[in-house]
C-alpha cells in the first residue's frame, strides 16, 4: 500500500518533494492541496489521503471541536509561522486597527487563514464587551490564493492573511500591499494522520511510522546542505528570487526527528485558541486525545516530566 500524502506546494514542501522525487510512488504518492491547510483537512477527513503536512491551529482546532477522522503523529517545521495582513495595493486600510468591523478574505473554513484572523483579533483586542471573547467577524471564502488576491482588488474582502514569502511575488507586482504582520504563537507545521478502525490500526500504524523514519533523512539531508544547494532547489522549484530565498532560510527551521511532537506545544497551542474563541471551552486537554502515541513520541520538557512524574506516583499511592 503506498500512503497518499496531502501537502501544500510552498516552499517548506521542500524536504517532502524531494523524498517523493527519489521515492517515485513506492511507499507515498503526493496529492496536492492548492486551497490550503482547510483543504488538506478536508480530504483528510473525507479518505481522500491518509496522511497530512498542514498548518498546527487547524489541524489541533478540528480535533478540539470533535474530528475523530485524524490525529497527529509528527511535527514538520519547528518556527513560526510570518502572516502576512495583505490589502489592495490602492487599499484606504494602512493598518490593522482599520480592519476591525470589515470583511476578510479566507481560503476555507478552518483553515490557517481563517484561524489566524481570530488570533489576530484576540490580539488587536477586538473584545465582545459582554463576553469578553473575540467579536463576531466577517468572512469570505475565496478558495487559493489567486481568489484572495481578486477579492482584495474587486473590494469584496478589505484584506488576507497568507504566508509572507509566499505572497510577496504579488506585493512585488504591485497587486497587493503588505500592511503588518502576525508570527503564529506556536510551530507552524506539523503532521497528521487518519484514525483507523482497531482492524486496520496495526498495519497503517506501521506504514506511517515508517514514512515518517523515512523523511526524517530527507529532512536531515536538506537542512544540513550547504545553502547555495537550498537556494538552488527551491528557485528551481518554486521560482523564487535568490535574495528572498536566503532571507526566508534563516527563518525557518525543520524538525530534528518527524515522529517527535512537544506536548508543551499542544498546551500552549490550545490556550492560545481557546482565548482567541477558536475552540469551545469545553475542549479536552489530554495530549492522548490529540496525538496518536502509538506512532509519535511524546517529548516533555523537564517541568512536564516533572509534573508526568508526579500524578504517575499519585495514581500509585491511591
Amino acid at each position: 500500500m503506498a500512503l497518499r500524502v496531502g501537502y501544500i506546494r510552498e516552499q517548506f514542501a521542500s524536504p517532502l518533494l524531494q523524498f517523493a522525487e527519489e521515492d517515485r510512488g513506492r511507499t507515498f504518492t503526493l496529492v496536492e492541496c492548492p486551497s490550503g491547510t482547510g483543504q488538506v483537512i478536508s480530504r483528510l477527513t473525507n479518505n481522500e489521503v491518509d496522511v497530512a503536512i498542514a498548518l498546527t491551529d487547524p489541524l489541533l482546532a478540528g480535533i478540539a471541536k470533535g474530528s475523530a477522522a485524524y490525529k497527529l503523529v509528527g511535527s514538520y517545521v519547528t518556527t513560526p509561522l510570518n502572516w502576512a495582513v495583505i490589502t489592495s495595493s490602492k487599499s484606504k486600510h494602512k493598518k490593522i486597527e482599520d480592519l476591525r468591523g470589515t470583511t476578510l478574505g479566507i481560503s476555507r473554513i478552518g483553515s490557517g487563514s481563517h484561524v489566524m484572523a481570530y488570533v489576530m483579533a484576540q490580539q488587536q483586542g477586538w473584545l465582545d464587551t459582554k463576553t469578553n471573547q473575540v467579536e463576531e467577524m466577517a468572512f469570505q471564502v475565496n478558495n487559493n490564493i489567486e481568489g484572495l488576491v481578486r477579492s482584495v482588488n474587486d473590494g469584496s474582502t478589505s484584506a488576507f492573511m497568507w504566508e509572507w514569502f509566499t505572497t510577496k511575488p504579488w506585493a512585488d507586482r504591485g497587486d497587493v500591499r503588505f500592511i503588518d504582520s502576525v508570527p503564529t504563537p506556536w510551530p507552524s507545521w506539523m503532521i497528521a494522520a487518519q484514525t483507523k478502525d482497531p482492524s486496520e490500526s496495526e498495519p497503517f500504524d506501521f506504514l506511517v511510522s515508517n514514512w515518517l523514519e523515512s523523511l526524517t533523512v530527507y529532512i536531515n539531508r536538506f537542512t544540513t546542505a550547504d545553502t547555495a544547494i537550498q537556494v538552488k532547489y527551491i528557485k528551481d522549484t518554486f521560482g523564487y528570487k535568490e535574495e528572498d530565498i536566503r532571507s526566508w532560510l534563516i527563518t525557518v527551521a525543520w524538525t530534528l526527528k518527524a515522529k517527535d511532537i512537544r506536548e508543551s506545544v499542544l498546551t500552549h497551542t490550545l490556550d492560545v485558541l481557546h482565548s482567541a474563541n477558536v475552540i469551545p471551552a469545553s475542549y479536552t486537554a489530554s495530549y492522548s486525545h490529540y496525538i496518536n502515541t502509538t506512532v509519535a513520541n511524546i517529548i516533555l520538557t523537564a517541568n512536564e516530566l516533572a509534573n508526568a512524574s508526579k500524578y504517575a506516583m499519585m495514581s500509585m499511592l491511591e
